[in-house]
């Protein structure tokens, strides 16, 4: 067995990756589905096989965004607000833009929406509405705040997750100049204000869809919900809402209809907008009291956590209940992907699987975050939404950032071993990759090792060509604790 190291690079191209890429609050359509297939549809009892954690993240709620590999999230370091990239292969970071000074708050401080990417700029908004475009390197490109426009930062701070459409960026500054502002994308300049909506900012985020024949953007606040004319901002249609303290969940938009929630016993409703943009109620009640942590539709049914009674699944058409799950997921955010719920329960950071079937309710596997945060507030809980992207789930408690496996393109899945590898020296290296990882870790991707040696798991079969292009066929790791100290190979 040789001991020289080897550098091994998985040749998956970037457009495979981008097809199932997360670039965006709430995913590429923004309702908070995956559509990949091929995910774990249980949990082993540890939970799926961690890939990575990075825990310099600081603090803030912020989730992420993953494009092109790359994953770019929020966090306040030494009182700085800054958007941050990271490699989402292995956790390694890339580089952090300032965004500005680190909003203060009980329940913790930082930066609380999602970065979106759009093309070669990134766009992010901090905790006080501060509002940065970078490119790709991290450099800025144009910024503004908020405050500059009018708007009063909430009590909470700046939870929005900013809108790319078409040429604009669309955000909620809100007040008397327009609840609602789009800039060009290219330059920062202010296109349009709402001049006919003046709400003050609440904690959603902007929708887009095609309705009537038009391009709208629907935004919901303490006082109402509201689509507003793509290109000018004029109010298209609105309906009241008796919101109180804190309006959150973004809304859904099916068919004509849009469906909004949120806590503080207020509950939900869906708004009918029919022809000439006339809008009537279609029914309201308190089944689901969503406070944060989000609602999302899939197919007939919509799924999220509702104020004292834990998951809730609930009919679209007539809003009646149709489960609701036990007490060990009392509250908190989820995702869905592969028709499978996954559920951060913010008190302890239990971590759950649920299948997204309205016949029953049933948890397929659940684990606890470990490490916890040390810098989290005692107000504070574990309130970042999951991501699912390129069979990876990505998770956050303040400055930890998970990363684990849970389908097989995630770090190769049980296959791993039959791709085709090639040696090289870079930064997505099965070095860089493997080196620190757990055991499990390496089982998931290559399946049960075809040799041992003392604490090495050797890999036979592998197709891996060397930088001259030599031709090896045995990868062996090196394990000690569990942990993978060394990776070497054999011709």
């Amino acid at each position: 067995m040789r001991t020289t190291f080897i550098l091994l690079t998985w040749t998956l191209g970037l457009q495979t990756l981008s097809a199932l890429d997360w670039p965006q609050w709430r995913g590429p359509n923004r309702d908070g589905v995956s559509k990949e297939t091929g995910l774990l549809k249980s949990w082993p009892a540890a939970g799926p096989a961690r890939a990575w954690i990075f825990s310099n993240a600081g603090a803030g709620y912020s989730s992420f965004s993953i494009a092109n590999g790359k994953l770019y999230t929020m966090g306040s370091r030494r009182g700085t607000e800054q958007l941050i990239c990271l490699d989402a292969r292995t956790g390694r970071e890339q580089w952090a833009a300032n965004i500005g000074p680190e909003l203060k708050n009980k329940w913790g401080g930082g930066p609380r929406g999602t970065p979106s990417v759009d093309g070669t700029r990134i766009y992010a908004m901090g905790g006080q509405g501060n509002l940065i475009c970078t490119d790709l390197n991290g450099r800025i490109q144009w910024q503004t705040s908020m405050n500059r426009l009018g708007g009063k930062t909430p009590g909470w701070g700046y939870t929005e997750s900013v809108l790319v459409d078409g040429n604009l960026v669309i955000a909620t500054p809100g007040g008397s100049q327009g609840a609602v502002a789009a800039f060009n994308k290219q330059t920062g300049q202010v296109v349009w204000r709402s001049e006919q909506f003046k709400d003050g900012a609440q904690y959603s985020s902007v929708i887009a869809v095609n309705h009537n024949g038009a391009r709208q953007y629907i935004q919901l606040t303490q006082q109402n919900v509201v689509g507003l004319d793509a290109r000018n901002g004029n109010v298209l249609w609105k309906s009241s809402w008796p919101g109180r303290t804190a309006v959150v969940p973004t809304p859904i938009f099916s068919n004509g209809n849009v469906y909004i929630s949120s806590g503080y016993g207020v509950g939900c409703k869906v708004v009918n907008v029919g022809a000439s943009n006339r809008v009537r109620d279609v029914w309201q009640n308190k089944v689901m009291q969503n406070h944060h942590g989000g609602v999302i539709q899939l197919g007939q049914h919509v799924y999220g956590f509702g104020d004292g009674r834990g998951l809730v699944c609930q009919k679209l058409s007539d809003g009646e209940e149709v489960w609701t799950g036990d007490r060990s997921l009392r509250k908190g955010a989820i995702t869905i992907a592969d028709d499978m719920i996954i559920a951060v329960n913010e008190s302890d950071g239990t971590v759950a699987l649920v299948p997204a079937n309205p016949t029953a309710f049933r948890v397929a596997g659940k684990f606890r975050l470990q490490p916890q945060s040390s810098i989290r507030s005692r107000s504070g809980k574990v309130w970042t939404h999951p991501v699912v992207a390129n069979g990876r789930l990505y998770l956050r408690d303040q400055e930890h950032i998970y990363c684990h496996v849970v389908g097989s393109n995630g770090l190769g899945g049980p296959v791993g071993k039959t791709r085709p590898w090639t040696a090289s020296v870079n930064d997505t290296s099965i070095d860089t990759i493997y080196k620190g990882k757990t055991k499990a870790v390496v089982e998931q991707v290559f399946g049960k090792a075809d040799k041992t040696q003392g604490g090495w798991l050797g890999y036979t079969g592998m197709n891996v060509k060397g930088p001259k292009g030599e031709a090896y066929t045995t990868v062996w790791f090196g394990i000690a604790n569990d942990i993978v100290q060394q990776i070497r190979f054999d011709k």
